[in-house]
């Protein structure tokens, strides 16, 4: 953004840390949603609409190397050494743009989507093994064990106080207090703070999970 802009800029950055992959297997992988843009030290907004993958990428690899070995659990030698592989491993996209609020709640269930999805699992009694569909509109299939599906999903539960969603920059609660913030900006702050009125947590869940929260299932059941 600071080459873009001419200026180093503050974007809004949601972290979001998963473990999972389409079949429910061990893939850890970090969604970011990032304002197309950032803040100058002066409070004027700067769009940025193209994000160099290539670069952020050898920049988030290095990162990551550079923390594990600050943690004694990798060598340095073998930090460089991946680096120099013409495929680390580590890879970027930002390609998907949200330009509509509606498009911004799609992203945003996609990123703390759950791990599994129950429609998709099925028992086969007859064999005793339990059937997974995965991909596009469940095409593909696996069959496992259910002892196999059970050590997948408990290898997902995150520790005990894990944050696994983040805020930074202009999402960040540190920003709001700033005085140096253009009006359009404190605006946005201040209405950040307001108290969420009590019906306003059970729309949220209904966009998110699709679920009304306000009615039990066993009384629909009845």
């Amino acid at each position: 953004m600071e080459a873009t802009a001419g200026t180093a800029l503050e974007p809004g950055i949601v972290a979001v840390i998963r473990t999972f992959g389409d079949r429910i297997n061990f893939h850890p992988h970090l969604h970011y949603l990032v304002t197309e843009g950032g803040v100058d030290g002066a409070g004027t907004f700067h769009k940025v609409s193209s994000f160099d993958d290539g670069h952020i990428s050898e920049v988030f690899s290095r990162e990551v190397l550079r923390f594990l070995v600050g943690r004694e659990l990798l060598s340095p030698e073998w930090a460089e050494r991946l680096l120099s592989w013409r495929h680390t491993g580590f890879s970027v996209h930002s390609r998907v743009r949200a330009k509509t609020k509606t498009e911004a709640e799609r992203v945003g269930k996609y990123m703390i989507r759950p791990l599994l999805s129950l429609e998709r699992l099925s028992f086969l009694e007859p064999e005793g093994k339990v059937s997974y569909r995965y991909g596009q509109d469940g095409a593909e299939r696996e069959t496992m064990d259910y002892l196999e599906v059970v050590a997948r999903v408990v290898s997902h539960i995150p520790d005990k106080g894990q944050v696994t969603v983040r805020y930074y920059g202009l999402y960040a609660n540190a920003h709001r207090g700033k005085a140096s913030v253009s009006p359009l900006v404190l605006r946005m702050a201040e209405e950040e703070e307001k108290r969420v009125p009590s019906k306003g947590w059970a729309e949220m869940i209904r966009k998110v999970y699709e679920i009304d929260p306000m009615v039990c299932p066993d009384s629909e059941a009845s």
